[in-house]
């Protein structure tokens, strides 16, 4: 797993750089899923900003959130039968049979700035995701990520290499 080096940038950029990339990969993601049926999963709730967009431009999507604890804005939060709080590798497996093979997007907002933090979190997200991807679904995550069998999709217009990271499952043929 290579990382871009960010020495020079301010963690204002960084930050800056990252949601431009999210933002990006966002448009690039709810265009190429438009046509494929699925639930939406969110590794990470944060303060909901994500969660909102998501909601906003998927109207008719189930979109699962994960995180360890609910701190997002009151105007941010999900459907209570959809936000599964608590350790991820404890709350996704009773919910994996259900999803295995439907979900048409993932976004993994789980990074930071601790690097040995950040191995263990893309190790578990390379790890429980893919199973749940279907078809033509997407993995987009904010830190890189080892996913065989998936296909490294370039990033769109707006996004600065090495700030998000957009993998796709191949359909078979």
């Amino acid at each position: 797993m290579s990382e871009i080096s960010t020495s020079g940038l301010s963690r204002l950029e960084k930050t800056l750089f990252r949601l431009e990339a999210q933002h990006a990969c966002l448009g690039y993601a709810f265009d190429a899923i438009a046509t494929l049926p699925g639930p939406v999963v969110e590794f990470g709730l944060g303060l909901g900003r994500t969660f909102d967009h998501l909601r906003r431009h998927l109207p008719d999507r189930e979109i699962y959130v994960f995180d360890r604890v609910n701190k997002a804005y009151s105007d941010c939060q999900p459907d209570p039968a959809h936000l599964i709080l608590g350790e991820i590798e404890e709350t996704l497996p009773p919910l994996a049979l259900r999803l295995a093979g439907r979900v048409v997007l993932a976004n993994a907002d789980l990074g930071s700035f601790d690097r040995e933090s950040n191995r263990a979190v893309a190790a578990m997200s390379a790890r429980l995701l893919p199973p749940l991807i279907a078809p033509g679904g997407f993995i987009m995550s904010d830190l890189p990520l080892e996913l065989p069998g998936f296909e490294t999709v370039p990033l769109p217009a707006g996004a600065r290499e090495g700030r998000y990271y957009l993998y796709r499952r191949p359909v078979s043929s």
